[in-house]
């Protein structure tokens, strides 16, 4: 499929005895996820550009620097290695623009979802009619994502507190692979924001974008 063409164009471009120029080859593109329910899906307007600049500085990665959006129903998921969804509000999956994020995921896709707070009730539903025979479960600290430039050996970094919960990492594994990564409690595309929206600390926002860092990286090379 093309986006797995994509995925290697990305890890190949990341090895320092490839002996081309970046400007020689196609970039990479990840996209924001657009769905229907009346939930924001367009929240955190400047968290991937910032974290796209963040990896292609630190990773060396060649990332496009603006995102783009893309529609659960569209073939044009395909072409994205790395797709984000957020929002605070209601999500609604139709039969067909599920089996269409299965097909992505099963195919080598993988979607980072990012509770913005008040997204988790609704998520949790309409997971289920992608995947009906899988559960999320934790994803231990012990795994991969969190362990790839940046270490994170307690999990998720908390960014922001809402209800004082632990932030918590779950995802879906289809035979074995890692195929959706749920940040919850953690607000973590909201440490990728511009530092004047939310005058986070700007420690917090280093391990925010890190931690977005260990996403790509993972997606983009161990999955």
């Amino acid at each position: 499929m093309k986006f797995l063409l994509l995925i290697r164009l990305a890890v190949l471009m990341t090895v320092s005895s490839l002996m081309v120029t970046v400007s020689s080859v196609a970039q990479v593109k990840i996209a924001k996820l657009i769905y229907n329910g009346g939930g924001d899906w367009y929240a955190n307007k400047t968290a991937l550009p910032n974290l796209i600049k963040f990896c292609n500085l630190e990773l060396g990665t060649a990332i496009h620097e603006e995102e783009d959006v893309v529609e659960v129903s569209s073939q044009a998921l395909f072409d994205y290695p790395y797709l984000y969804m957020t929002g605070h509000g209601n999500v609604v999956f139709t039969p067909e623009e599920a089996a269409n994020l299965r097909n992505y995921l099963m195919g080598g896709g993988f979607l980072h979802v990012d509770d913005n707070y008040g997204l988790d009730k609704f998520f949790r539903l309409e997971i289920k009619k992608v995947f009906p025979g899988l559960e999320l479960v934790e994803v231990p600290f012990s795994h991969p994502i969190y362990h790839q430039k940046f270490d994170f050996p307690k999990g998720l970094p908390k960014i922001h507190e809402h209800d004082g919960k632990p932030a918590q990492g779950f995802g879906l594994f289809y035979e074995g692979r890692l195929v959706l990564f749920y940040s919850y409690e953690c607000d973590l595309g909201n440490g990728w924001e511009d530092q004047r929206i939310y005058n986070d600390p700007e420690a917090k926002r280093q391990d925010a974008l890190k931690m977005g860092a260990n996403l790509i990286s993972f997606c983009f090379t161990s999955n």
